[in-house]
């Protein structure tokens, strides 16, 4: 296994919040840090300078320089309001501030905002098309999951081959994309498949897998990292072992969690927990009881979802309302911006972010490739608009874009 990336720091960074470990298998240090203070304020900082410099690169005129830089501080204020960076997380060799945006400092950070400034004015450099692209790799999976969104699919015959996963990554790639998530089924249960594709795919994209923990052991973590993958989003929908296991539908779902988060973070892969949260779950203390696992677990950061009536939850009542949406948004902020939580994980919450500039998916910065290897809007929008290996793949895409995407919440006025 290669060794880690070296790592300068400088003396402000030791004011840091961090948890180090050895990793007696792998021989070097685990090491998750929470960015915060003088060290959050010295970090942010330099990169503001590398987006000024991305800048540069990308137009000629300074005058574009300001006005991107500018462009860059509105769009972070229709996603977060006037809200201050309070946090960073530092993993696996790059610092993050959020899950579905690349860590600083990297190609793919680099590659991702000259992406994101060519919305505000065409650049110089190439851009990627597509920011998140979710892509299903297998049916077949041990859990019987609640909310599960394949449930009509789940446990069939496979239909896509290696060949054909690899064919469809270099159609994305081709056109670039920042982030692929592998999910399934459960695909750790096509470990040579997905191994196969990673070894085989180009620079210039960060790979995640989202999974249950399952099959998550040392060797699969150790090899998944040597193969070039950034991290794994695992699910846990409930900080009580025996009510997780029960939503999952098998008996040791929790401890395969414990385990993949253990192993994962002792491999230095990106860690963050993924959260279904039902109208039964959502509470100021059930949230808080999840972050404290989350906490002591070591993750960086926690997805949360909001359940969808699509799958094993087809035609039941399971929309949330205003005043879920206003619990859950209310947490996201206190977790995320006031300082008496900075040593926590960083939380995602994607009806948030939605709810106020739109929904990104639906082929405008991504889609969801299922285990057919259809484009579908998104994970939980099952609307399809042709397969990704079709001639017309851009007519499929412009058409997914006019149809947009039914499951997301749509932009408050």
């Amino acid at each position: 296994m290669n060794s880690p990336e070296a790592v300068v720091r400088t003396p402000i960074e030791e004011f840091v919040q961090t948890e180090r470990t050895v990793c007696p298998a792998a021989g070097y240090k685990r090491e998750v840090k929470t960015v915060t203070g003088l060290a959050l304020w010295w970090t942010h900082l330099r990169l503001k300078a590398t987006l000024l410099s991305i800048a540069v690169q990308c137009y000629r005129n300074p005058v574009d320089w300001i006005r991107a830089l500018g462009f860059l501080v509105a769009l972070r204020k229709q996603f977060l309001g006037d809200h201050r960076l309070q946090k960073m997380v530092y993993a696996g060799g790059k610092y993050y501030m959020g899950l579905y945006t690349p860590g600083w400092n990297s190609l793919v950070y680099r590659q991702f905002i000259a992406s994101q400034l060519n919305d505000f004015k065409p650049v110089r450099l190439a851009v990627n098309r597509f920011n998140t692209v979710f892509m299903a790799i297998t049916k077949k999976c041990a859990l019987q999951c609640e909310h599960c969104y394949e449930w009509e699919n789940l446990n069939k015959k496979d239909v896509l081959s290696a060949h054909s996963m690899r064919r469809i990554l270099k159609k994305l790639q081709d056109r670039g994309v920042s982030q692929i998530q592998f999910s399934g089924g459960e695909p750790l249960l096509k470990m040579g498949a997905l191994l196969n594709v990673l070894q085989g795919a180009a620079p210039g994209t960060d790979f995640w897998v989202a999974t249950s923990g399952f099959k998550l052991h040392a060797e699969n973590a150790a090899a998944l990292k040597a193969a070039g993958l950034t991290g794994v989003i695992i699910s846990l929908d409930h900080f009580v072992p025996e009510k997780h296991n029960t939503f999952r539908g098998f008996k040791n779902a929790f401890y395969w969690v414990e385990q993949g988060v253990k192993n994962a973070l002792d491999h230095q892969l990106v860690t963050a927990l993924s959260l279904c949260a039902t109208k039964d779950f959502i509470s100021e203390g059930n949230l808080m009881a999840y972050m404290d696992v989350a906490k002591k677990l070591g993750v960086s950061f926690v997805q949360i979802l909001e359940p969808k009536a699509v799958g094993h939850y087809a035609g039941q009542d399971v929309a949330l309302g205003p005043q879920h949406f206003s619990t859950l948004e209310a947490f996201f902020e206190k977790i995320n911006f006031n300082k008496a939580y900075a040593g926590y994980p960083i939380v995602t919450y994607h009806g948030y972010y939605q709810r106020r500039i739109g929904c990104f998916s639906a082929g405008v910065k991504g889609f969801y490739v299922d285990t057919n290897g259809d484009m579908n809007a998104c994970p939980f929008c099952h609307r399809k608009s042709g397969n990704v290996l079709d001639e017309d793949f851009e007519g499929n895409l412009k058409a997914m874009v006019t149809g947009g995407c039914h499951s997301h919440p749509t932009k408050m006025n």
